[in-house]
């Protein structure tokens, strides 16, 4: 399905023309009927040439009714701009083009309609010249009377060709489904129906109505009349709700895949074109919602908006401002941020102002990354920006970088403060460098080129404390001639050396740390080896203790560590075998 939505002046034919396109009645209210004119939203649908259906939301061209216009082309793709040739362009005209350059519809057609009563060439010379310089500028235009049903053909025709044109829809995408129009079937409970213009429904689903705050249920899926078990964007649908009550829903609120969306208050936008004036409200239309804001400017074509009601909004979205006293479309606008920072100072809107100008169009992931400088992945996918990297916490390439260097003082200092340190803990270098989660801290340390090991990150330290290198090198030298007479306690102690000391001495290479308490020279485990492979295999502790020339104290705890490491093996009898030199 394609969904199409017209726009033109009140009574230049709209929904006559819907009427001989699809041969149903698009005014749904028995007003609209009595004053001929379109009030609130209807609808139709038709098949074309080739099979594909099209959809359309025909709206009203009253200057009284233009809100109800502004919710129906809101969510829609494409129009059917109808012009009147005994009229030519109108005021309305005006507004409702305005309306849709602001919102960036792009795809349309031009009915010049009424032929049957005027010549069609000078109403179709005004309506291209009106329509150039804008996003509807050159799309093709079919003479047509919706009365006699000449050229008919051609604009279905055209409407067949429009359609292929259209970007398809990505149907995989969170639903936002804007409502424009609530109602009750008995039996069935409330019925709301919309545009579907991303994403998949399916009877079964969970959705979440906003701004209620709402779970509910899908009951039924209507789509052209037809009951179906799922829809896919663009389509126009009904649906059927359960576990909300009628009165809990109006137009403009929107139903949405749950734990996908973030709704907001404060946010930021391009607005196009540049305003000369920034009045203090506004009114903002966005789908089918319409909704006061407050306006405030923080540069030529930037804007801060806030609403009284939160939004579900992302990056990205297409919206316009209206000035409903002047009768005037303000202007159309881009949301460049959903979660802007705080203006806490006068001027603070200046650096905001600077970041927005550098920005595209729309800003992509990175760029909203870079603004934030650390996020949640799924926060930002949440504002309408693709992560540009993989993991569950993003960091922008700059502040990493900026953090890096920040991590390099603080283990620096850490390591002054305590050079025995075996490192500096992940949990207290995240303090430290004021960062939200520890995954984080391994992308930075390893910008840095700082090793994390163990939980615990090691810059690399020029050398022990004088203090405990003179002690170390008392402790190598007593072990030259006899290189197993490991220190006792006491001498240990007496050289100032605790375990705390011998640890570190041993990461620094400088002696190997057998057990607590017990060091050696750092090649005593090679030397060991060298000496047990001497004996026969298997040997026992009493021969290895001989062959090392040292006590039990020494010997035991040696060969559990050769043993851990693989060196050695013990067997069940008690020996020990030499396994790898």
């Amino acid at each position: 399905m394609h969904v199409i939505a017209t726009a033109g002046h009140v009574d230049h034919g709209k929904s006559t023309l819907i009427r001989g396109l699809t041969g149903m009645e698009p005014d749904r209210w028995a007003e609209e009927r009595r004053r001929g004119l379109t009030i609130d939203l209807g609808f139709a649908w038709t098949r074309l040439a080739d099979g594909c259906t099209a959809a359309f939301v025909d709206v009203p061209g009253h200057e009284r009714f233009v809100p109800n216009m502004l919710a129906g082309i809101g969510p829609v793709p494409a129009v059917l701009f109808v012009v009147a040739a005994d009229e030519g362009w109108m005021p309305q005209s005006d507004e409702h083009l305005d309306a849709l350059d602001a919102l960036g519809v792009r795809h349309g057609v031009l009915a010049v309609t009424r032929c049957d009563l005027a010549d069609p060439r000078a109403a179709t010379e005004e309506a291209a010249a009106a329509l150039s310089g804008t996003v509807l500028a050159d799309i093709p235009a079919v003479q047509v009377s919706g009365v006699t049903g000449t050229g008919l053909g051609d604009l279905r025709r055209e409407l067949d060709l429009l359609v292929h044109r259209m970007p398809a829809a990505d149907q995989d995408a969170d639903v936002r489904l804007w409502i424009d129009r609530v109602f009750t079937v008995r039996g069935a409970g409330t019925v709301v129906t919309g545009t579907l213009t991303a994403g998949t429904l399916r009877v079964g689903d969970r959705l979440l109505l906003h701004p209620a705050g709402v779970t509910c249920a899908v009951r039924g899926l209507h789509s052209l009349g037809s009951a179906e078990p799922q829809v896919n964007a663009v389509s126009r649908v009904a649906v059927n709700l359960r576990g909300v009550d009628c009165g809990q829903v109006q137009r403009g609120d929107a139903l949405l895949s749950p734990d996908r969306w973030l709704t907001t208050e404060v946010f930021d936008v391009r607005i196009h074109p540049a305003p000369a004036t920034w009045p203090a409200e506004l009114m903002l239309h966005v789908g089918s919602a319409a909704v006061p804001v407050r306006v405030r400017p923080l540069g030529p074509e930037h804007a801060r908006l806030t609403t009284r009601v939160p939004l579900p909004l992302r990056i990205g979205d297409r919206a316009l401002l209206r000035d409903p006293g002047n009768h005037r479309i303000h202007g159309g606008l881009d949301v460049l941020d959903v979660r802007p920072p705080q203006l806490t100072r006068r001027g603070a809107a200046r650096a905001p102002a600077a970041e927005q100008a550098s920005m595209g169009a729309v800003p992509h992931g990175r760029a909203a990354l870079h603004r934030r400088r650390v996020i949640r992945a799924d926060v930002l996918r949440a504002m309408g920006a693709t992560p540009p990297a993989a993991g569950p916490w993003l960091i922008s390439e700059s502040y990493r970088t900026e953090r890096a260097a920040r991590l390099t003082d603080v283990l620096a200092q850490h390591g002054e403060d305590d050079p025995l340190a075996d490192g500096m803990p992940v949990e207290a270098a995240r303090h430290a460098l004021d960062l939200p989660d520890p995954g984080l801290v391994a992308e930075v340390a390893e910008t840095a080129g700082i090793a994390l090991h163990a939980g615990r990150l090691h810059l690399e330290q020029l050398r022990l404390p004088d203090r405990i290198r003179s002690a170390v090198a008392a402790v190598r030298d007593a072990l030259i001639d006899h290189p197993f007479h490991a220190p006792t306690a006491d001498e240990l102690a007496a050289l100032g050396l605790g375990d705390r000391e011998l640890a570190a001495a041993a990461r620094f290479g400088e002696l190997l740390r057998v057990a607590p308490g017990l060091v050696l020279l750092p090649d005593a485990e090679q030397t060991a080896l060298d000496r047990l492979a001497a004996l026969p295999s298997p040997f026992t502790l009493s021969q290895a203790r001989r062959a090392l020339d040292t006590s039990r104290r020494v010997a035991v705890p040696l060969l559990e560590l050769l043993a851990r490491r693989g060196r050695t093996r013990r067997l069940a009898d008690g020996t020990h075998r030499v396994v790898s030199r």
